[in-house]
């Protein structure tokens, strides 16, 4: 840890206040106005020259990505005497924090509005062909004023650090860019978290790359450890686990030509199947977030085809609204054996393959 700043040092328009975080090439510092005594705010400074090239990038790439699950910038000046980069200040722990206190697997209301929130953000950032290259707990930011985990809405999941990825032909290393983050020269991102074609350079990094961190994210939020073998989550929860959990996560933690290729398919599973199910167990969940998903289309001679509390459209078979998650059917069919919503007219479960019985 550098003492090349310190509490009270005038950068631009901000004192800083307190350091909140430090890696081998930048600081992030809590700071406020000089004259305003408005809220306070994160800036990131450099501790060595090369970072501030990419404190410029970043500031420039998150800008054009404004939304509520990323993390704001508010000012940037990489060619101030003491370069800096002005963003949202946070008042909460990092996801990593949470996980490791609780070792036997986060709550799954929790679980759930995190995913939701970190779904949001990836969409709107792949939209815009951004990729975060560095997704893990530790860049998981949760607002929490108060510090009660059972306050944390959607909109309090904060995607931060982006590796500031824009494409399959971006050749930036954004090692310098993550505040916690110790430079690795051949490698982007961390590790654990890397999908196979990226430690094994047999692959460009694409929005699937993300979502495999997202499968190691989730493994972990379950059970509290990092996955291993051909172990699924259910095999460490001490609880019984809706078999969506183990379903998505074999669709995120897999080769890439098996990975579930969008956030918004993502999304899509967590409506029709997870969603449903947490429902019907009691669980209370986040609104499902609608940026940038498309309602489902309606099939030939669908009655109305439209959900009777938001007006989306709906398959004839749904039996819950994949937008607002409103009960379509007077009586919810479920599978005895896995928990899923098999269509009305399934004789087997296609899920898990058991013999249904009869409506």
């Amino acid at each position: 840890m550098t003492d090349q700043y310190q509490a009270g040092t005038r950068v631009s328009e901000y004192v800083l206040e307190e350091r909140i975080g430090a890696g081998s090439f930048g600081e992030v510092w809590r700071a406020r106005h000089h004259i305003w005594d408005g809220e306070a705010v994160a800036i990131k400074l450099p501790t060595e020259p090369d970072y501030v090239r990419y404190l410029r990038k970043e500031g420039l790439v998150v800008h054009g990505l404004r939304h509520t699950n990323i993390v704001g910038v508010k000012g940037l000046d990489p060619y101030a005497e003491i370069p800096y980069l002005v963003m949202e200040l946070i008042q909460g722990p990092a996801l990593r924090e949470v996980i490791d206190k609780h070792p036997g697997g986060l709550p799954l209301p929790v679980v759930e509005t995190v995913l939701y929130g970190v779904l949001a953000g990836l969409q709107v950032a792949h939209d815009a062909s951004v990729l975060h290259r560095d997704l893990k707990p530790g860049n998981v930011l949760l607002h929490l004023p108060e510090g009660r985990l059972e306050d944390l809405g959607v909109d309090d999941v904060k995607l931060s650090d982006f590796g500031l990825g824009s494409g399959a032909t971006d050749t930036l290393r954004s090692l310098a860019q993550s505040a916690s983050l110790d430079r690795d020269n051949r490698l982007v991102g961390t590790l654990a978290y890397m999908a196979p074609e990226l430690r094994e350079g047999t692959g460009q990094a694409d929005p699937r790359s993300d979502l495999y961190a997202l499968g190691v994210m989730l493994f972990e939020m379950l059970t509290g450890e990092r996955p291993a073998g051909t172990e699924m989550p259910s095999d460490l929860r001490d609880d019984r686990l809706p078999a969506a959990y183990d379903d998505l996560f074999r669709k995120l933690y897999t080769r890439r030509d098996r990975r579930i290729a969008s956030a918004a398919e993502v999304l899509d599973f967590l409506g029709k199947r997870l969603a449903p199910a947490a429902v019907s167990a009691g669980v209370g969940l986040p609104p499902l977030p609608n940026a940038g998903r498309r309602a489902a289309p309606v099939s030939a001679g669908a009655s109305g085809g439209k959900c009777p509390q938001c007006q989306a459209q709906v398959e004839p078979y749904d039996q819950f609204c994949t937008q607002c998650r409103h009960q379509l059917v007077a009586q919810v069919r479920i599978c005895p054996s896995c928990g899923a919503y098999p269509g009305p007219a399934d004789k087997f479960c296609i899920f898990c393959g058991l013999k249904l019985p009869d409506q």
